[in-house]
């Protein structure tokens, strides 16, 4: 796919789309397991993402020495994964326990200046009003003062990664997120959701209009099959 149609693509989803419809034409389609967990929310609630995936693995630690490097080696490989993004990606990750925040205001402020489109974590974030002020997509379970810098570290970036309630998200990927939650669309399929899904919210667009006219429920859902 071209940049350009790939922008378009991403554009569409962005402006026509919304989380529910795209999660319930993959329930239809038998991918079940798409949503990212629930504590997983927007740092403000008007915020929508929609990207591809920059895959992050996270794991924990204690201290910032690393032994088979004998040096001191805080963050791991962060900065490699925060420089190595580009534009419409979404820095995304998972592999710690909640116990500190893998998001901040500085890694907002480096991931929008290579033209990143948000970022998702599995853990907690932190700067909160530093993030808001930026209005850079910031999607975590929440919000904790506790740095990672003696306690986590990202060790791989660029592989296949599995969130806690067994979603596997893999570099490329689709990740479209809003106030209802996080869902990845696979590279695999994104054309065929994308287009079922517009068709479905363009079918409820018109009978949302009908009900509006005043044409009873039953009716509609006798002649649409829309509801």
């Amino acid at each position: 796919m071209s940049t350009t149609n790939d922008q378009t693509l991403l554009d569409t989803i962005r402006e026509e789309l919304f989380t529910c419809v795209v999660g319930d034409v993959m329930d239809a389609m038998g991918h079940l397991h798409q949503y990212l967990p629930p504590q997983i929310r927007p740092v403000s609630e008007h915020m929508r993402i929609v990207g591809r995936a920059k895959t992050v693995l996270e794991a924990d630690c204690s201290g910032r020495r690393v032994h088979h490097e004998d040096r001191d080696h805080a963050f791991g490989v962060m900065f490699d994964a925060l420089d190595s993004l580009k534009e419409n990606e979404v820095y995304i990750c998972t592999g710690s326990s909640p116990n500190y925040a893998c998001w901040g205001e500085l890694m907002s402020t480096a991931a929008m200046h290579r033209g990143a489109a948000g970022a998702v974590v599995e853990g907690y974030s932190r700067d909160t009003s530093g993030i808001r002020s930026l209005d850079f997509p910031s999607f975590s379970m929440g919000f904790y003062g506790q740095d990672q810098g003696m306690r986590g570290r990202v060790i791989d970036y660029d592989c296949p990664i599995e969130f806690s309630n067994k979603v596997l998200v893999n570099p490329g990927d689709i990740v479209f997120g809003d106030i209802d939650g996080v869902v990845i669309i696979p590279r695999e399929i994104e054309t065929e959701v994308i287009d079922a899904a517009l068709e479905k919210v363009r079918g409820e667009n018109m009978v949302r209009k009908l009900i509006e006219e005043g044409m009873p429920t039953r009716q509609v859902w006798d002649e649409y099959g829309i509801m």
